[in-house]
Formats: structure tokens, C-alpha cells, sequence
């Protein structure tokens, strides 16, 4: 039986090797999230993650099944009023089972339920056409708008070509 929750603190290492393990390395082949072509090292790091925990206007969420930390994602209520959906973690063997769908339907209900947004957004590596297209399955919208990729910054990989860069994604919730 799956149950969402808040992360905290104590959850800080399972979320970084999680969310390590469902996108970079070969631990991430497993899976078909991985972006181990496209970035070598951590996706998130533990001050990041920090960061999220203790941001008053986010919640970092949780699913966990016989007491271990199987997805997350952290959803935040931005200052202009839309609510934003990232750190999106499945562990790799548990992809493709629903897991999934149903965090993303949690962080879009806290989002409408709890914070009475009207829309969330989410950012995509642009060349991760199969990952914009379970998002698109699910209502959400390619925007036209890009966001540059952090390259220099390497808590969030690094970058295996030059050509990276985030779309964005919007959906009416």
C-alpha cells in the first residue's frame, strides 16, 4: 500500500539517491526516466534539497510503501499565483506501474484542493520527448516558453552536450 506524506529532514538522503537513481547512472536504466545520455552526476544535492524542505510556500512530497521512500516530488506555490511541480522521482523498477500518475495527481491536488491554484507548470529537459509526452497524456501544454539549462552549475549534473534547455509545461487544474 502506497502513502503520500511531507518529507523532512530525516527523509533528505533517501530523496537525493532516489531521485539520483531514477535519472542518472545506470542505476536509472532501469527505468525509462533516465537521463544518463544527457547529464552525468547528482540531479539534486542535499543542500538543494534543503532549500525545498524548509521553503514555507512548498511542500516536498513522498510516497512510501513498507516503509521505504518509493517517488516524490516537491509542488510549490509560487507568488504568482501557479503552482509549480518538480523533483518528480520514481524508483527506476517501480516505473511504469501507475506510481507515476498518482504522485503527479497528489502534487495537482494539493495544488487545486489546499492552495486553490488554477494552474501548475513544470519544467522539461526539451530533448526528453517521451517524458513531455506522458506529461502531455496528462493534460499538460507546451507553453512555447524555454528556460536555459544550469549549465556551470553542477548540483544538477553535468551536461553531456550543449544543446540542453527546459521546456515549459502548464496545465488547468
Amino acid at each position: 500500500m502506497i502513502l503520500f506524506r511531507t518529507a523532512t529532514p530525516v527523509d533528505s538522503a533517501a530523496i537525493v539517491e532516489l531521485v539520483t537513481s531514477a535519472y542518472r547512472g545506470d542505476a536509472s536504466r532501469a527505468g525509462w526516466t533516465t537521463e544518463a545520455d544527457l547529464l552525468e552526476g547528482p540531479r539534486i544535492d542535499a543542500d538543494i534539497l534543503a532549500v525545498d524542505l524548509a521553503n514555507p510556500d512548498g511542500r516536498v512530497i513522498v510516497a512510501v510503501e513498507d516503509d521505504r521512500i518509493v517517488a516524490c516530488c516537491n509542488v510549490v506555490r509560487r507568488p504568482d499565483g501557479v503552482g509549480y511541480f518538480g523533483m518528480f522521482a520514481v524508483t527506476p523498477t517501480g516505473q511504469g506501474g501507475g506510481l507515476g500518475s498518482r504522485v503527479l495527481a497528489e502534487a495537482e491536488r494539493i495544488a487545486r484542493d489546499e492552495w486553490h491554484l488554477t494552474e501548475i507548470e513544470m519544467t522539461v529537459i526539451e530533448q526528453r520527448a517521451e517524458l513531455i509526452a506522458f506529461y502531455e497524456r496528462r493534460a499538460y501544454v507546451r507553453t512555447g516558453g524555454f528556460i536555459p539549462f544550469p549549465y556551470g552549475d553542477e548540483r544538477f549534473g553535468v551536461p553531456l552536450r550543449d544543446d540542453l534547455r527546459m521546456a515549459v509545461l502548464r496545465k488547468a487544474i
